[in-house]
Order: C-alpha cells, then structure tokens, then sequence
C-alpha cells in the first residue's frame, strides 16, 4: 500500500484569511447568547418593556390612567439599549481586532492557530470545545457558563467552498455542535 503523505497530511488542514467585520462579532455574540444559560433573560426582558410600554399606552389612551411619562420616556429607551447592546459589543470587538489587520486562521486535527500582523495565538480544542454553525461562519466556544471565550471562523476566508465541508469536518470529530 502506498500512501502519499502530503496528500493525507493536506486533508486535516483547512486555512482561512480574512480581514474582520462587525458582522463576524455580532454572529458570535448572538450565537453566544442562544449557548448561555441566561441568554434568554434578555429576550424575555425586550418582550416585557415592550409589553409594558405598549399596556400603558393602552390604557393612557382608553382614559383609565393618567399616562405614567417616566414610564413613557424611560421603556423606549431601555429597549433601544438591550436591542443595540450585541451590535455596540461588536463594534468595540471590531476596534480592537482591525488594529491587527490581516487575520490567518490554520485549523488542524491538534487545534487552531491564529496569526495576525501583530500576533500569534494557538488554542486546542478542550479550550474551545464547542461549535456552532451559521450561514456566514464557525464560531468555536469555551465551556464555560458564560461561553466567554471564542474564535470566528468567517466562511468567507476560505479559499474554496469545498474547505467549507473540510472544516466542518475538523470540527466535527473534535468539538460538540450546539
């Protein structure tokens, strides 16, 4: 039998290069928060200030109560702030990773290795053993409650739609997909 190392070696190594956008945070972020024990207590929250807001209202119109405005000033703007949050998280996500230009994700069976203009960073996968996938990319996940560290594999950096179904299959036979 005779096998073609580099061919075989090749197979288990998927790379990716991509500068960052806000849209590579903001994904994470929301898929964090569908992973996190509490990430339901804000969508909880938005449909309770909206239900107040939309209550008092009601009522202040139908003339069974005198319109309550710090309640009318107030709600409105505490929903624009937890509807804005993940997008404002994003962008100072994004400040901090355009500093560092030109992202070089290497993703192998023993981890993933990023590398930047200023950086180099490896990460094994019982760092971050958990996946999910979206449309526009890979988000790996720490196993914490929190979910509080992650890595953004944007689909876009790859260098051919078949390493899409390589990579999924590195992640798949090391990490969990949630």
């Amino acid at each position: 039998m005779v096998m073609d190392m580099g061919r075989d070696a090749e197979q288990g190594v998927v790379e990716l290069a991509y500068e960052p956008v806000v849209g590579d945070f903001l994904g994470a972020l929301k898929e964090r928060n569908r992973l996190r024990k509490r990430g339901w207590v804000r969508s909880w929250a938005v449909g309770l200030l909206a239900f107040a807001f939309v209550l008092n209202g009601a009522l202040s119109v139908a003339g069974r109560d005198k319109p309550d405005w710090v309640v009318l000033i107030w709600l409105p703007l505490a929903l624009v702030l937890l509807l804005l949050t993940p997008r404002l998280q994003a962008r100072a996500f994004l400040k901090l990773a355009v500093r560092n230009g030109t992202y070089r994700a290497t993703v192998t069976d023993a981890g993933l290795t990023m590398a930047t203009d200023n950086s180099t960073t490896s990460v094994k996968w019982a760092a971050q053993p958990r996946y999910r996938e979206t449309g526009d990319a890979f988000y790996t996940y720490s196993d914490d409650k929190n979910a509080s560290c992650f890595t953004v594999l944007p689909k876009r950096g790859l260098a051919a739609p078949a390493d899409t179904d390589r990579l999924r299959e590195i992640l798949d036979r090391h990490l969990t997909r949630v």
